[in-house]
């Protein structure tokens, strides 16, 4: 269980007043883009911030599980990133939605799984290690939220299957809310794997959208520039989607 970093980050929020789409072009040719803020009880205040910022905290150890300090008019809060729009090409940060949060209530996050170590059933036993699983959802205090979650796969043998309920659990701090019975990972010959290639290759192309996703979270522009905000969801938090790393 890898602890988030003690990294600290500090955003200043600046209050925008226009809106639409000429208004949010402006604020990105003067260095800044849009967002919003919301949660905590509060109406959503739309602001600007400074991309190189928002970058910085994306690409932490923790990523956009990380809590930081927001200011804005004056008052300082705590705050973390749900949602985020890029451009297609370039990848520059269009807009963010950022949410106040409560260190005393818990959030549902969805954090990476890491594989430490090499599985005797590929070492020995001539096997190949897959990762069916690379991110897990999780509930737990904003203090605890690990910037991921390393399980030692030393000891899993030959179609030995690793599953949620075998990740490693920090004394009661977290709890698991993807189905502890998901797979996580497993050793299989490269049969198996060359096999099952030709059917997951079909089950792909028949889920891939019509036509290629433009936003990385899954959100466009309004006419105003900015999306609306998630709702709120147990415990204060949004059911995160990754989008970077």
């Amino acid at each position: 269980m890898a602890t988030a970093t003690n990294e600290t980050f500090n955003i200043k929020a600046q209050g925008r007043d226009g809106r639409g789409k000429n208004e949010a072009r402006r604020l990105r040719k003067s260095g800044s883009i849009p967002a919003i803020v919301y949660g905590a009880s509060k109406e959503p205040v739309p602001v600007s911030v400074d991309p190189k910022l928002i970058f910085r905290i994306l690409k932490s150890d923790s990523g956009h599980n990380t809590i930081f300090d927001l200011e804005l008019a004056g008052e300082n809060t705590k705050a973390m990133i749900v949602d985020w729009q890029t451009e297609p090409i370039k990848g520059s940060l269009l807009h963010i939605d950022l949410k106040r949060i409560a260190m005393d209530k818990k959030l549902v996050v969805t954090v990476p799984i890491l594989l430490k170590g090499e599985a005797v059933g590929v070492k020995t036993q001539g096997g190949i290690m897959e990762q069916l699983l690379r991110e897990v959802e999780i509930e737990c205090l904003p203090g605890d939220i690990p910037a991921h979650i390393d399980v030692d796969v030393t000891n899993l043998e030959f179609n030995q299957v690793l599953r949620v309920k075998d990740l490693p659990h920090a004394a009661g701090k977290l709890e698991f809310i993807t189905d502890e019975n998901q797979p996580v990972a497993h050793v299989v010959s490269v049969k198996e794997i060359v096999e099952a290639a030709p059917e997951v290759a079909a089950e792909a192309a028949a889920a891939a959208p019509a036509e290629p996703e433009v936003i990385k979270k899954g959100k466009q522009e309004t006419e105003e520039g900015a999306a609306a905000p998630a709702k709120e969801e147990k415990g204060g938090g949004k059911k995160e989607e990754k989008g970077k790393k």
